[in-house]
């Protein structure tokens, strides 16, 4: 194995397979961060420690100091004597975090033999969950984007059907925009993102859309398409008004 230490550096191969099995090339999306790894190289670690890379332009320095950007790919692979995870996360000018992480905290070697490998990038609307094989609940956002809520591994996504990406949401911020949307103010329930799904069956495809598009809106994870305007009739009791009011003008 190379020294890992020494900065810059180029990927390892096998760090790059574990990369790219999470960027499949067939996704619009995906394919460019597939094109980052062949044009980007290991300039240090990130603040996460070990396992965590910043890929950059050789002679930039790395730079940590803002907020960890959103995932955009996550995927696992399992070996025989041990499990590593992998996270890509949005990059940042010409900058990207990344993480290749094993179970038991220690380096990834170059060769191991695997058992599977799975990525929630490989995911489609209607498919069950590349993690456990159950069928998600789906929720349609738009024509466009359909949000994917898997209570067995507590783990929901959206799947953008433009670019062919699945976009790991995180519960903490969705939850909180789902409380904001139902009103619901008991700390028992508003502060207890653990237990949302549990009782996600108390919550509506429409709670769940309202909850997404106004996260959404302030973290813009996809673009979404407008949505028309929806015209409902009036309450009885003002089509009772009008008609009232409307035969006294005209008697």
């Amino acid at each position: 194995m190379s020294n890992a230490r020494s900065y810059p550096r180029p990927l390892r191969a096998k760090e790059r397979d574990l990369l790219e099995s999470v960027l499949p090339e067939a996704s619009p999306g995906y394919r460019v961060y597939r094109d980052l790894l062949s044009a980007l190289t290991v300039i240090g670690e990130g603040r996460r420690g070990e396992g965590n890379l910043i890929l950059g332009r050789a002679g930039d320095a790395p730079d940590d100091s803002g907020p960890l950007l959103p995932v955009v790919a996550y995927g696992v692979v399992e070996g025989t004597r041990d499990t590593y995870t992998v996270t890509v996360r949005e990059f940042a000018g010409e900058q990207c975090d990344v993480e290749i992480v094993a179970g038991r905290g220690e380096a990834v070697p170059d060769h191991f033999e695997e058992k599977r490998r799975w990525s929630y990038s490989a995911w489609s609307p209607g498919s069950p969950s590349p993690a456990t094989g159950a069928m998600p609940r789906e929720v349609l956002i738009d024509e466009t984007c359909v949000l994917a809520l898997a209570p067995a591994e507590r783990r929901l996504w959206v799947h953008d059907r433009e670019r062919q990406m699945n976009l790991p949401i995180p519960i903490t911020s969705f939850h909180d925009e789902l409380m904001l949307h139902r009103r619901i103010r008991d700390p028992q329930v508003a502060l207890r993102p653990d237990r949302f799904f549990d009782e996600l069956e108390r919550y509506s495809d429409e709670d769940l859309r309202a909850a997404f598009v106004a996260y959404n809106a302030v973290r813009r994870r996809v673009r979404l398409a407008e949505r028309p305007h929806i015209a409902r009739p009036a309450p009885l009791w003002k089509r009772v008004l009008r008609a009232a009011i409307g035969g006294k003008l005209h008697g």
